[in-house]
């Protein structure tokens, strides 16, 4: 192993660490662009262009990715990894507006929407395609609510895996973009997928030789005599056949820079981050993104989920009934070109100790109803049963213990306890940190070391803890 590649990755959990503690830039909702808005008609500008990836062993990634003009609210004005979420109401008009800044020809489709229309362009294989500095106009109505993806037309094997990929989401009548909390708050307009907080996930995978491939027949293009990257738009070839990847992504990113703000300005073409953080009896909803070529097992520790949709359709066979047919699991297996919907709690329901180490109902103690009132709802998570019980086991002291940078040094939510210094800097609250990543090992490293590639934490905040 090379020692200033050891020293990169180091210095890059050290950095991560540093932004967990300040979980700078989570949010309940999904941070995407909404466009611009005339009635019931939402519109988008993007582009495609050209630019690099950052891995987070130090790795760059030449790629291709989607953008939006920095004149759009949250967009940057450079391609980016995933491209920019769009975000709509079910029932409006949409209508997508494609500049190709690529020396390639180029498209997008939009998979679970019907009725697509278009202004400009040529025919391709599956839509309306431009060459470079050409542009194209895509329009329909979103009809259903639900995640969905949308993609290069055009030699998809190739250019989703160069990066043209990004998410759309679609969110039912009367809740608007997402807004309203609890029962207000709906995936498919059914109580049964009411959620708190909602997070995407766009799950990808890369094979740096094909980048590279591309990357030098680029540069080919662009010093050659053919004009093809001005004119009509120039040939790429790669080896899919025998495509190999090397780095596993959540939102474009490979951790421990999943935990990185948004729009941190040390990834400028991955502006998305991948950190959930909930308090104790929310509900989040996990939005997933089968954006790359391979099937990827996400995992998530603490609690089962109960998937409610897939590819934007409610697991239902009688839609008043909402999902009944939705499914329990503890792992979400995520397939190229497919989406998930999935809700995911945690209460602390049934450990059989008191999660806030309040001591309640004993001889000589207060009542468990005084030191927990109803009046409270934020407490009031755990099984009755459970308040007031003393931590089952004896903790050993601090010089027997190993400290993870995510340990408080107290096994009560909210608490803190005696730590070395230095130790657990990414838990300043108290929290609970739960993994939440593919059960494929290899897909866990960055380039070859472990940990890194598709992992991220889910944050159970102690009450009290803002979080928007």
């Amino acid at each position: 192993m090379r020692p200033n590649h050891l020293l990169r990755c180091a210095a890059r959990w050290l950095l991560a660490a540093g932004a967990a503690c300040s979980m700078a830039g989570a949010h309940a909702g999904v941070t995407g662009i909404s466009g611009s808005q005339a009635g019931t008609t939402r519109s988008f500008d993007l582009f495609a262009e050209e630019g690099y990836l950052s891995m987070a062993d130090g790795v760059q990634v030449y790629s291709w990715g989607y953008g939006a003009p920095e004149t759009t609210t949250n967009g940057t004005g450079r391609m980016q990894v995933s491209g920019p979420t769009l975000l709509v109401n079910q029932g409006e008009t949409v209508t997508v507006n494609f500049t190709n800044r690529l020396p390639a020809r180029s498209s997008i489709v939009f998979p679970g929407q019907s009725g697509v229309s278009t202004s400009g362009g040529s025919a391709g294989a599956l839509t309306a395609e431009v060459g470079p500095n050409e542009s194209v106009s895509y329009t329909f109505t979103a009809a259903q609510p639900g995640t969905y993806l949308y993609q290069s037309g055009t030699q998809s094997g190739l250019q989703v895996e160069m990066g043209l990929v990004g998410a759309l989401i679609v969110y039912p009548a009367g809740n608007p973009l997402g807004a309203g909390t609890g029962a207000a708050r709906t995936a498919y307009g059914h109580a049964g997928t009411g959620y708190e907080r909602e997070t995407l996930l766009v799950v990808g995978d890369i094979d740096p030789d094909i980048h590279a491939a591309v990357d030098d027949q680029a540069k080919a293009h662009r010093t050659g005599t053919t004009g093809c990257a001005t004119s009509g738009g120039c040939t790429f070839t790669a080896d899919l056949a025998h495509r190999f990847p090397k780095y596993w992504t959540l939102n474009g990113r490979t951790a421990p820079d999943v935990f990185a703000r948004n729009y941190a300005g040390e990834l400028p073409h991955q502006p998305y981050n991948t950190l959930p953080r909930l308090h104790p009896g929310e509900r989040i909803l996990l939005r997933m993104v089968g954006a790359g070529s391979d099937l990827h097992p996400m995992h998530h520790h603490g609690n089962n989920s109960w998937a409610i949709a897939r590819d934007g359709r409610m697991l239902s066979n009688d839609v008043t009934k909402g999902p009944n047919l939705a499914m329990s699991d503890y792992t979400i297996r995520v397939v190229p070109g497919q989406t998930y919907d999935a809700i995911w709690g945690w209460t602390g329901a049934g450990l059989g100790w008191d999660v806030y180490g309040r001591r309640c109902g004993g001889t000589g103690q207060p009542t468990c109803a005084s030191v927990y009132p109803s009046t409270d709802a934020r407490f009031l998570h755990q099984l009755p049963a459970d308040r007031g019980k003393a931590f089952p086991v004896q903790l050993p002291s601090e010089f027997e213990l190993a400290y993870g940078e995510f340990y408080s040094g107290s096994p009560y939510l909210g608490d803190s306890g005696i730590r070395p210094v230095g130790a657990g800097v990414a838990n300043t609250s108290g929290a609970y940190f739960h993994m939440f990543h593919s059960h494929n090992e290899r897909e866990v490293v960055n380039g070859g070391i472990f940990p890194g590639g598709m992992m991220t934490m889910m944050v159970i905040e102690p009450p009290g803890i803002t979080i928007d």
